[in-house]
């Protein structure tokens, strides 16, 4: 049977208020529990973020539905609250270190089962490099971080300079969005999930893509963009099109945008088959990695279903459902 790695799940630990308070007092997320402990709330300061439970943060019941899904091997990272990339620099590299280190406390549970990515201060060039290289050599698989600081978004120079440290220290990172773009208009039915989130992704692959960062990050760097790069596959003969035509897009960007498909890999977590078998024919079967969001409500709910129900040879479901992911992240073959 072939072994099942899981490379995009959450994790929130039980952080009080007054662990919170360390980085702000007024808006910094923490974890209310409700009832016995099996549900709780994130919290923003006084305010309700999202109702959540027990997966989050227990890890033996974090393994039990592992076994339920048939997953081997789960790599988690940080829910995107817990950036902190609003915060003074120093303050915020502090709380990253803090919740990392919590983060490598839950996955000692199960050791080789789950894995972890860090969390960086972001906002700082000198202080996100030394934490990704701390975290890194304390036993995470690599980083995770948000498509944009602020209104920085992957093409700005700091940030650019922080995926060549990436690349030059073998470090993987992970690209989630958050802070989605909205100007009230998204305003009810999780609209800015289901539109602004998917445009976020696309925005951080094209900021690299046609400012010619690219040119600049060397290829070694293990680049991955979750939830199947947002809208980037459907819309890339647009972006061709534009480059054939219009001198501005191609004024940083010297090749056809769609040749830049092997500077960076993408999740699964597209939840329809046709969506995935487009996704593939884009990025090439080797660059496509099973992630499911887990354990979200607009994650997969049958970890790596879709993979296996979406009509792909059985050589490809092994290489997304493991052996991409084994490459991507440097592991040892028999880790699952």
């Amino acid at each position: 049977m072939t072994q099942k790695i899981d490379m995009h799940a959450h994790f929130f630990p039980p952080i009080t208020r007054e662990e919170a308070a360390a980085l702000d007092p007024v808006d910094a997320p923490w974890l209310r529990p409700e009832g016995d402990g099996a549900t709780g709330q994130i919290m923003a300061g006084d305010r309700p973020f999202r109702p959540v439970d027990a997966t989050l943060w227990d890890p033996a019941l974090r393994i039990r539905q592992m076994d339920r899904h048939g997953v081997d091997v789960q790599i988690l990272c940080a829910t995107p609250i817990m950036f902190g990339y609003t915060y003074p620099a120093r303050a915020a590299a502090d709380w990253a270190a803090r919740m990392n280190d919590l983060a490598l406390e839950h996955c000692a549970h199960a050791p080789s089962r789950l894995k972890a990515l860090a969390q960086v201060p972001l906002q700082d060039l000198d202080l996100a490099c030394s934490e990704a290289s701390r975290a890194r050599a304390a036993g995470h698989l690599g980083v995770q971080i948000g498509n944009h600081v602020g209104a920085r978004d992957l093409d700005d120079e700091t940030l650019v300079q922080f995926l060549i440290h990436c690349a030059n220290s073998d470090i993987p990172v992970l690209v989630h969005p958050w802070d989605m773009m909205t100007d009230g208009r998204m305003k009810k039915w999780m609209l800015p999930w289901l539109v602004a989130m998917p445009a976020e992704t696309q925005l951080g692959i094209l900021s690299l893509i046609l400012s010619g960062a690219f040119e600049r990050i060397p290829r070694s760097l293990k680049l991955c963009f979750a939830h199947g790069g947002g809208s980037f596959a459907f819309l890339l003969g647009r972006v061709d099109n534009a480059w054939r035509h219009r001198d501005i897009i191609r004024q940083d960007c010297p090749q056809l945008p769609s040749s830049y498909t092997d500077r960076f890999y993408t999740d699964s977590a597209v939840f329809d088959p046709r969506s995935l078998r487009l996704l593939i024919d884009v990025m090439g079967e080797d660059r496509v990695l099973l992630g499911s969001d887990y354990p979200y409500p607009l994650g997969e709910q049958e970890v790596g279903r879709l993979v296996t129900h979406a009509g792909l040879l059985p050589e490809v479901q092994q290489k997304i459902l493991c052996r991409n992911i084994v490459e991507f992240f440097g592991l040892d073959p028999r880790v699952a």
